[in-house]
């Protein structure tokens, strides 16, 4: 029986199953790699679009039910890899490559937007992606703290060094001034310093850059928006009416740049600031709800003691939340990289 099980009869059956957001079958979208045939077991991998696909449990099922339905074929043996697409935007200031970069702001501080990007940052490495977070909050640099890193290591051939905690190599202008330094610059100054982050810094290739911006409209998402292409962009606020007005202007800032917005996060949710808030404007401006994280002191602590929630708390509420919203932006990500009729890119009305 076992001769008749052959590859083009495995490219057949896998040709009938769907990749669920990219909506194409697996063998159209050169998913299915690595094909071997022993006896009667079948082995082959499937190469997701990001390591941190959410549906890659149903994918592999999927996969491996369809080739058990063939005749003579008696065990399946499915590998799961990933290769990231590059969302073709030119960054001409990076020499190694970059495939995507995204950027987390806020319309006002106090939001938590920084230990969201860091979160997610780690929560991506976690999945097994190459990860980049780069702190352009130059004014409050906060990410050395929140992921327990003191020090970047040497400059090398005159380039930074990131330094690197939890698989994310990271870059912050905490790094290069002493402690309690105030930074008072003027727009060409943070211009120059968020184009040193991107052409100075050693990244290495990247399948994500996360970029912390600071928060509000002002010149750094401008500078940064001029000096690197972005894939994409995400809110956060606090569900209480006064963050969702300032969260607004933000989305509208990055529509007059032509970003693309991946979505709205509403973090903070819960009885103190209330909730829903985040849906409601995300469901006004067209833009994606990436979901909801719960106020807890959890995750606060987590971020002084350089420990991120979802590296201390796996397991807890939180880390499920920012985890299950990483693997969307992921997914998101990965479907406008592919480009076509899947574009996340939304028009926000005036």
């Amino acid at each position: 029986m076992s001769d008749k099980i052959t590859q083009e009869a495995v490219l057949a059956a896998l040709s009938t199953v769907q990749e669920p957001e990219l909506h194409k079958d697996m063998v159209s979208l050169n998913m299915i790699k690595d094909i071997k045939l022993e006896g009667d077991t079948v082995n082959f991998t499937v190469v997701l679009t990001t390591p941190a696909c959410p549906l890659k449990s149903r994918i592999q099922q999927e996969c491996q039910d369809a080739v058990l339905a063939l005749p003579g074929v008696k065990t399946v043996n499915v590998k799961l890899d990933s290769n990231v697409p590059n969302d073709g935007r030119m960054r001409g200031l990076v020499q190694t490559p970059i495939r995507n970069a995204i950027a987390i702001g806020s319309g006002k501080g106090g939001v938590g937007k920084s230990t969201i990007a860091v979160n997610i940052a780690v929560a991506l490495a976690k999945s097994g992606a190459r990860v980049g977070l780069m702190d352009a909050d130059i004014y409050g640099p906060n990410i050395p703290t929140m992921m327990g890193v003191e020090h970047a290591p040497a400059p090398v051939n005159e380039k930074l060094i990131p330094a690197e905690a939890y698989g994310v190599k990271m870059m912050s202008m905490g790094f290069l001034v002493k402690p309690g330094q105030p930074l008072i610059w003027r727009g060409p100054m943070l211009h120059s310093a968020i184009r040193q982050f991107l052409s100075d810094v050693e990244w290495g290739e990247l399948d994500y850059l996360i970029i912390d911006l600071p928060p509000g409209t002002g010149d750094a998402a401008l500078s940064l928006a001029q000096a690197l292409p972005l894939s994409g962009a995400i809110l956060v606020t606090l569900p209480q009416q006064v963050s969702l007005e300032d969260a607004s202007r933000g989305l509208n800032m990055f529509k007059q740049l032509d970003v693309p917005i991946l979505g709205v996060i509403e973090n903070m949710s819960g009885d103190v600031f209330g909730q829903g808030g985040g849906e409601a404007l995300a469901r006004a401006a067209k833009a994606p709800f990436l979901g909801s994280v719960p106020m807890n002191a959890d995750i606060r602590l987590a971020g002084d003691t350089g420990k991120p929630v979802v590296i201390s708390q796996p397991d807890s509420a939180i880390a499920a939340a920012i985890t299950a919203i990483a693997q969307d932006i992921a997914a998101k990500i990965s479907i406008a990289a592919l480009g076509g009729e899947n574009s996340v890119s939304i028009n926000i009305e005036d």
